[in-house]
């Protein structure tokens, strides 16, 4: 008689098939980019910082492979913001191209890590009405609403993938 595994509640949960390790979760405006980061388990999500867009030198992808290459990041979520109904929008495009960019970047440096673009619907709108409920003058959240933004994207993702197993989202491919 083969002796069977014992099995509980927590032994019998999902577990994602991916390799651990740090996650990232950026929201890209038309001014800022939000960026916020995983603990090395991708189980918790926190705010890093913003970054101010720079398309004609890219300096702020170019922050972002330093921080992917310290954090060894193994896996980034790109907020793609799509209409309410889910279709396509010019913010949309916008997201597909930066991450499209950012995955180049990360190919030419040979780093080990995936691009995935991730549903944000009213992921500004739930950051912004967290930081007001947790005393947050509008006025103060400017400076904030990036990064919480990109909190709650990671936020989605790290839950989508500990119940899926999987990474999570669309995979981006360098251009």
């Amino acid at each position: 008689m083969t002796e069977q595994p014992e099995r509980d509640s927590a032994a019998s949960a999902p577990r994602p098939t991916a390799r651990a390790g740090v996650r990232l979760g950026i929201d890209v405006g038309d001014a800022r980019v939000g960026l916020a980061s995983s603990d090395p388990d991708a189980l918790i999500a926190t705010p890093v910082m913003t970054l101010r867009r720079d398309p004609n030198r890219a300096s702020d992808l170019t922050m972002l492979i330093t921080i992917i290459k310290d954090r060894q990041a193994r896996a980034v979520y790109v907020g793609l913001p799509l209409s309410l109904s889910g279709g396509e929008t010019l913010s949309t495009q916008k997201a597909r191209d930066y991450a499209g960019q950012l995955a180049g970047m990360i190919q030419a440096a040979e780093l080990p890590t995936e691009v995935y673009l991730i549903d944000e619907r009213l992921s500004t709108v739930s950051a912004a009405t967290k930081m007001r409920a947790s005393g947050v003058a509008s006025k103060d959240q400017r400076t904030r609403i990036d990064q919480a933004a990109a909190v709650e994207i990671l936020t989605h993702a790290l839950d989508l993938r500990q119940s899926w197993g999987r990474e999570p989202g669309t995979p981006v491919s360098a251009p």
